[in-house]
């Protein structure tokens, strides 16, 4: 084994998104002079979930209370809200309303009402329809939870700001350096959910050899974010291969710009408790653009590798339903826009123009659940970020702070 004095880093960072950065950013943060690699196959960061997710900072109604969603968000938007004044980042608190259009929703808005006290969402309170009306003159509802403290932020401008504080501080980002391989000693340890930060597992003195297209690099410890590609380098390395990373692509269509009146900030509807996805909404970005959708099916990368896994299939069974309404949404424009038209009933499919979309990593257990929370595992000389779902843009400051408890002991 090498000796450190030969290592060329303290920490490889695998995957240049917005929590690996800000990882890798809260590690330099603790220890001045730690020396930083951080790895990333496209030219630039933040170019995959991070700068094609909607951008919206959430405030933390929607997760059960107690859970490390819960508290990592509400935590989160705090310190993303704080970062983004101190560097100068687009964002804005435009708030958002979830919207009861039937009786049968009041007990599920009632429900998101209860986790949202309970998380200590800020401001949260239910509003009848004249209020709606005040705050969204276009949408319609029974009912509704608002949500002042509810924003938008431009999380690739986060991304980017994360790896210049990363540069400024000794790091190294290297773009266009694909990982495709990690050797280090055996054994494997699995933290997930609400374990305790720094549990067994972080710690060993173990050096890992990256391997990359363009050559290797030695470190104390690697630490893999990398969507799509973490559960390989995770099963690679002894790390358990449940849960399979499968990806769901979102499709959006946005307004036309004199359609973008209609809606002043973020209308979501009561999410349908199945699944782990929020449903069909309109969304107000920081560039102005107003969102409608995602989406939500299956996507065609690695579909063979999704398909081989025993879960894709437990799922399909049991939600096929949902599946069948997604790809219709997919595919009839006139069923999309209707959809929206729900909450805002002077929307035409006139009013909107094709929008952007994106491929969401989601973990998929071999039980066919979808795991709703974030998910860290441990083998010896790596640390895994094998979920880290929707709100992690948000979340990614706070995340770094729980990864950091974590890898910082295996540093010193």
């Amino acid at each position: 084994m090498p000796s450190v004095a030969h290592l060329d880093s303290d920490l490889v960072v695998v995957g240049a998104g917005i929590v690996g950065l800000a990882a890798a950013r809260e590690l330099l943060l603790r220890r001045p002079g730690l020396r930083v690699t951080v790895l990333e196959r496209e030219p630039a960061v933040g170019l995959h979930q991070t700068g094609t997710n909607s951008g919206v900072a959430h405030a933390g109604i929607y997760y059960a209370p107690g859970s490390l969603k819960a508290r990592l968000c509400v935590d989160g938007i705090r310190r993303m809200y704080a970062y983004c004044e101190e560097r100068g980042i687009a964002h804005e608190r435009c708030g958002k309303v979830i919207v009861a259009l039937r009786e049968d929703e009041l007990p599920g808005l009632a429900e998101l009402e209860r986790r949202g006290h309970a998380n200590a969402v800020p401001g949260l309170r239910r509003i009848g329809p004249e209020e709606l009306r005040e705050l969204e003159p276009h949408a319609t509802g029974i009912a509704a939870l608002h949500s002042p403290g509810t924003g938008i932020v431009d999380f690739g401008g986060v991304a980017r700001a994360l790896a210049d504080d990363i540069r400024e501080r000794g790091g190294e980002v290297r773009c266009d350096t694909e990982v495709t391989g990690l050797a280090h000693g055996g054994g494997a340890g699995v933290v997930s959910g609400g374990d305790a930060p720094g549990a067994a597992g972080a710690r060993g003195s173990a050096v890992v050899t990256v391997t990359t297209a363009v050559g290797e690099l030695r470190a104390r410890r690697a630490l893999v974010c990398a969507g799509f590609w973490t559960d390989r380098l995770a099963e690679g390395a002894g790390a358990p291969a449940d849960p399979r990373l499968v990806p769901f692509r979102g499709a959006y269509l946005r307004l036309k710009p004199e359609a973008r009146p209609l809606v002043r900030g973020l209308i979501y509807p009561v999410p349908d408790p199945r699944v782990p996805f929020l449903g069909v909404h309109l969304t107000k970005r920081v560039d102005g653009e107003i969102l409608l959708g995602p989406t939500a099916f299956l996507g065609a990368r690695g579909l063979h590798r999704t398909l081989a896994w025993p879960g894709t299939w437990r799922m399909m069974a049991r939600l096929w339903r949902v599946g069948a309404h997604e790809i219709d949404l997919r595919l009839n424009r006139r069923a999309f826009v209707a959809a929206c038209a729900r909450y805002v009933p002077e929307l035409t499919k006139d009013d909107v123009l094709d929008g952007p979309s994106g491929v969401r990593a989601m973990a998929l257990g071999r039980d066919g659940a979808l795991v709703d929370d974030f998910v860290v595992h441990d083998a010896e000389g790596a640390t895994f970020v094998r979920n880290a779902p929707s709100p992690a843009a948000t979340s990614s400051l706070a995340i770094a702070r729980l990864i950091a408890d974590r890898v910082e002991p295996s540093l010193t």
